[in-house]
């Protein structure tokens, strides 16, 4: 990788907000720790990591998503709004045992080093053309407003973590689309998550018909 990457930093543990490389993630910062947080990151290289927090205790997931803070603007009544630019994915060493508010770790990305070299060849063209296909499908069936048109004109590897990361999919689903050693793959399991939901939804509305 051309850029040297963190292998302390601090984590955001958020449920639900699955975080993807490639995509951008504004957030509303508030709590004490995490504001404290955020000022750190300011005053350094801008590096937060998300990652999801699971449902016992402190415990997250292993893989998470380094982002970089692109924009901010801090309110009057003290909060900082922040945008995080997806930049690739980590897996956890271990957690490093600190006197701050907030929570830091080890991390590496050797499992996910594709992430920072993305070209337009990566992804099987005839996969991502049934990808979009079946999104738009499924994206209408559950209702949601999409500008097709608008996404179209995104690269290829950021449709895809974008469709994974708007998708109305589960926590542990979504994680693993995060968990996805490549792009492809990553394409492959939305795609078949896409058509299962898509399929299973034709069949409850046929049962209650």
């Amino acid at each position: 990788m051309k850029n040297i990457l963190p292998k302390k930093i601090s984590i955001f543990p958020l449920r639900g907000a699955v975080f993807f490389p490639k995509t951008s993630l504004p957030l509303n910062i508030f709590e004490d720790r995490y504001l404290k947080m955020v000022e750190d990151a300011l005053k350094n290289d801008g590096y937060i990591g998300m990652i999801q927090s699971k449902d016992r205790g402190g415990d997250v997931f292993r893989v998470g998503c380094l982002g970089k803070i692109d924009k901010h603007e801090r309110t009057a009544d003290g909060r900082i709004l922040i945008n995080l630019k997806g930049l690739t994915r980590f897996s956890i060493n271990n957690e490093i045992q600190n006197n701050k508010k907030y929570r830091e770790f080890n991390v590496n990305y050797e499992e996910f080093k594709g992430d920072m070299m993305f070209g337009e060849n990566e992804i099987k063209k005839d996969l991502l053309k049934k990808l979009t296909e079946d999104s738009t499908k499924f994206f209408n069936q559950q209702g949601m407003l999409i500008n097709w048109q608008e996404f179209s004109r995104l690269k290829n590897f950021q449709q895809i973590f974008t469709l994974a990361m708007i998708s109305p999919f589960s926590v542990a689903e979504k994680q693993k689309l995060l968990e996805c050693p490549n792009l492809n793959e990553v394409a492959k399991v939305l795609h078949e998550m896409i058509r299962f939901g898509f399929y299973e939804n034709q069949n409850d509305k046929n049962l209650v018909n």
